[in-house]
């Protein structure tokens, strides 16, 4: 039996993406295809709940960071090295919510919680954006 992913949406100024399951080599697609789907209709900020996510591996990781540089304008991270060399820039437009343990775990020992705000809930995080 294989696992999937499920993706449902909260629509809103900021999208929420709510992520159940396995974000892995075989569901990454899905979630890419999502975010893009969510950037093309316009959407500017948004925001991934991970409270159902069970697991990550390194194929879901790529996806997050794919995600980040389509949501992150290139410029912007530019303009913050120039102004504050060495500091990280923490994107404004994609943030994640609600990450297990195990999953919190993942994302802080490969670097993604540097430039991606995690918040522990998605109120907290919905709070967060500054529009």
């Amino acid at each position: 039996m294989t696992e999937t992913l499920t993706i449902t949406t909260t629509e809103g100024v900021v999208q929420i993406l709510h992520l159940a399951g396995k974000l892995d080599v075989q569901t990454q697609a899905a979630l890419l295809e999502a975010a893009r789907a969510q950037r093309a209709a316009g959407t500017r900020y948004l925001l991934i709940d991970l409270g159902a996510l069970d697991f990550i591996t390194g194929a879901g990781l790529g996806a997050l960071h794919n995600i980040y540089k389509l949501f992150t304008p290139q410029e912007e991270v530019i303009a913050w090295e120039q102004q504050k060399h060495g500091e990280p820039y923490k994107s404004a437009y994609m943030k994640l919510a609600g990450a297990s343990p195990s999953v919190y775990f993942v994302l802080n020992i490969a670097g993604f919680l540097q430039n991606i705000p995690i918040y522990p809930d998605v109120e907290g995080a919905l709070k967060s954006f500054s529009m």
